[in-house]
């Protein structure tokens, strides 16, 4: 089905509140874990902010402070209008993005990419300008880092346990024809930490895993 090809996107990047986003960490110690999360969360959307492809970046949050942290890099951020529904709160923020910023794609990113270089996301932003809906599976394989779509009526991330699959199975392309480790590169456990780090974070993960024993 031909579609009209997406000029720039808007990325959409979920953000939990910091006390209780990624549990998988907690053996490094909860004041690591606290200060990676909200680590990871400005290394991506700062990777984000640095793609040619992106026009704007929104995050979605109820977290005040972290919010207030991610604003002075230039981001705009939304409440988190549901309560536990991660998709529900993208399609309520896509609506919101396109009402700000008509006319670009939507593309959803997990927030714990710490090692995203631009250039991989702009790389697959491209290649899904050419499909009306495209995710990325993280390294794993069975999850999402990445969802986008032409317009917001195409836009149906399934984020969550099984989610490539559940992307498939619903048509959208899956972005396999080039390589973005990078943005693959989703962080649960610290040994996905030791990985990112091999690939090279961003400053702010750099600075707050100084020290920690992996």
């Amino acid at each position: 089905m031909s579609h009209t090809p997406a000029t720039g996107f808007v990325v959409l990047v979920p953000v939990k509140q910091v006390a209780r986003a990624q549990s998988r960490l907690a053996p490094l110690g909860d004041d690591a874990r606290r200060s990676l999360v909200a680590a990871f969360a400005a290394d991506t959307v700062s990777a984000a902010l640095g793609s040619s492809a992106v026009r704007a970046v929104m995050v979605v949050t109820d977290d005040h402070e972290l919010a207030a942290d991610l604003r002075v890099l230039g981001v705009q951020v939304v409440p988190d209008a549901t309560t536990d529904d991660l998709n529900e709160s993208l399609v309520q923020a896509a609506a919101e993005a396109q009402r700000r910023w008509p006319g670009h794609g939507l593309a959803a990113l997990c927030a714990d990419l710490p090692a995203l270089d631009p250039e991989d996301l702009s790389t697959a932003l491209e290649v899904a300008s050419r499909h009306a809906t495209a995710f990325v599976a993280d390294a794993a394989g069975d999850g999402t880092t990445m969802v986008a779509a032409a317009s917001r009526e195409d836009f149906t991330p399934r984020f969550g346990h099984g989610s490539r699959e559940a992307h498939v199975a619903d048509g959208l392309h899956e972005i396999v024809e080039i390589d973005v480790p990078t943005l693959r590169r989703d962080v649960d456990t610290p040994a996905d930490l030791e990985t990112a780090l091999r690939l090279g974070v961003g400053v702010h993960t750099a600075r707050a895993a100084r020290g920690l024993r992996l």
